[in-house]
């Protein structure tokens, strides 16, 4: 996979070795952004994940977390930014108009995924080759389920920012 279009996606497809940058943490005393969901993972039930799946998203980075992209935005304001977008995504509005207004992906930011020890498909890259949150969240989903993955650098589940990501199949 040539490395441009590695970064095109947005440096989803990035490996987490492969982030050299020190991201700008979360500011002392602001508070974690916690994932988006209808109820507590632990109150679902836990069923297989699909094979592959398709999903689009948004990320929201903000100054020191996008390698290669001046991004200028606090921390506060990119929180702010991707809690709107949820807000809005939920609410019903078009998810593309949203990639379009809120994105620092490139656009359309629709990716095909296919899960570990599933065979490889054309046009869908390995869950693997996305850093680990994104993948949780994309294969956790419900075909037109919205859900938030917050931007996490301790654990390196999503170090570039937060990610709105909607599964579309």
């Amino acid at each position: 996979m040539p490395r441009k279009f590695l970064f095109a996606v947005g440096c989803l497809a990035l490996s987490t070795a492969a982030f050299s940058g020190t991201p700008t943490t979360r500011p002392a005393g602001a508070p974690a952004t916690q994932p988006a969901t209808s109820r507590p993972a632990a109150s679902r039930p836990a069923k297989p994940e699909p094979r592959r799946v398709r999903v689009q998203h948004v990320l929201v980075a903000f100054m020191g977390t996008l390698p290669g992209k001046p991004i200028t935005r606090s921390y506060e304001e990119a929180e702010a930014r991707a809690t709107e977008a949820l807000r809005r995504a939920k609410a019903g509005e078009d998810f593309g108009k949203l990639v379009k207004e809120f994105s620092d992906d490139e656009f359309p930011g629709i990716y095909g995924l296919t899960n570990d020890g599933a065979p490889p498909a054309p046009n869908f890259s390995p869950r693997s080759a996305l850093v680990k949150g994104f993948g949780d969240v994309a294969f956790s989903l419900e075909v037109g389920e919205v859900r938030m993955l917050p931007f996490d650098p301790k654990n390196r589940r999503s170090p570039f920012g937060w990610h709105v990501i909607k599964r579309l199949e």
